[in-house]
């Protein structure tokens, strides 16, 4: 089954990226006849078998999208009994130099951590093909920024845009000043996709509540230009900015903010903790009350996708010789993207809005309402 890949790289003119959501692929616990992460079938014999992963510029400890991608290193490790190796990279211009170290390092498996690293990982898979490759958030791209379709790279992508249209509509349901947020690290697709569904939630529950929420620092049909992003040389891991971007939403009088920036926005969690329960911020990529529990109480809930059972997969696939460069698809229909429990707001959100986030999460898989994205993986197959 041939996928088909729209436009994508890194660059500005290349940010619109569509695969075949017909893959037969590692999910967590989805609709797919690949093994998944928790089959742990095979024997702890496998010690020769090297795993590797490459972060981006927020690296292992941003509490979000590194962190839970390379948790499914570290769980294959555990189930399997393989080796692993990991190198964080600090900047762009660590990306080829790290992805060849995982080379030279003798790796079976070689897994990059976001849209960053399309090119290198790419480069690094062709010239390379009796080694195995996977890309978190991306399907890779040549020096243009034009889509490859390589044998031994397989792209591990998430409709984040689905599970953030909850999020938004659970949002707008909380808020008390009619106002709310969101902010991203780049203007990646990868980062945009959040925004887009969390935009149409807040636009969706105005329609059916009669109510007018406004969303600051994105809006409904925006461009990847637009909006509120961070900025520097690390967007991802600046935790100074995200309490400096928060706190300039929340004298605009938001009180829902939804960093999309893996640890910088762990300084928009601390400008909500300092609000003194006037400010609440949903967290993104993984379950925040796990991975930055200090700040449970101001978290009604995350936007996750399951990076870490993706991974854990694909290793093990390789391990098995099952691997396939059909794209993995996360979908709130096969639980590869969702919305965590409410943890310490279970008791502040009313049972009327649980239910229709279930209608709505039901209506999105069934395809009665549509989440649109230019970021958004869609199915041609």
């Amino acid at each position: 089954m041939k996928k088909s890949l729209m436009a994508v790289g890194v660059t500005a003119a290349a940010l619109m990226l569509a695969l075949s959501a017909c893959a037969q692929a590692p999910t967590p616990g989805g609709d797919t006849n690949s093994p998944t992460a928790t089959d742990t079938s095979t024997t702890a014999t496998n010690s020769d078998f090297l795993a590797c992963m490459v972060s981006d510029s927020g690296g292992f400890d941003d509490k979000s999208f590194n962190e839970t991608s390379y948790k499914g290193v570290t769980d294959a490790k555990a189930d399997l009994g393989i080796q692993e190796k990991h190198v964080q990279s600090t900047g762009a211009g660590d990306y080829d130099t790290n992805v060849q170290s995982m080379v030279d390092a003798g790796c079976n498996i070689i897994i990059g951590v976001g849209f960053n690293l399309a090119q290198a990982i790419a480069a690094s898979a062709q010239t390379n093909p009796s080694i195995n490759y996977a890309l978190v958030d991306s399907a890779g791209a040549d020096a243009q920024g034009n889509p490859v379709d390589l044998p031994n790279l397989k792209p591990l992508v998430f409709n984040t845009n689905e599970a953030a249209f909850l999020g938004g509509y659970l949002a707008a349901s909380i808020s008390k000043t009619g106002i709310v947020a969101t902010y991203g690290g780049m203007a990646l697709p990868s980062v945009t996709i959040y925004m887009d569904g969390y935009a149409q939630g807040i636009q969706y529950y105005n329609q059916q509540k009669g109510a007018n929420v406004q969303l600051l620092g994105w809006k409904v049909g925006a461009t990847q230009a637009d909006g509120t992003f961070a900025t520097g040389q690390n967007p991802f891991g600046d935790v100074s900015q995200g309490q400096t971007l928060a706190q300039t939403q929340i004298a605009a009088g938001a009180d829902v903010l939804f960093p999309v920036a893996g640890n910088t926005g762990t300084g928009t969690l601390q400008a909500a903790q300092d609000s003194g329960g006037k400010v609440s911020a949903l967290w993104v990529d993984t379950d925040g009350c796990v991975s930055a529990a200090t700040y449970c109480s101001v978290m009604p809930t995350s936007v996750y996708k399951a990076m870490d059972v993706a991974v854990e997969a694909v290793i093990k696939d390789t391990l098995n010789g099952t691997f396939s460069s059909t794209p993995y698809v996360g979908t709130l229909k096969n639980n590869g993207v969702g919305i965590s429990p409410f943890h310490d707001w279970d008791s502040k959100i009313d049972s009327t809005t649980k239910s229709e986030l279930d209608t709505i999460k039901a209506a999105i898989i069934a395809g009665t309402i549509t989440v649109t994205s230019p970021g958004a993986y869609t199915p041609n197959s």
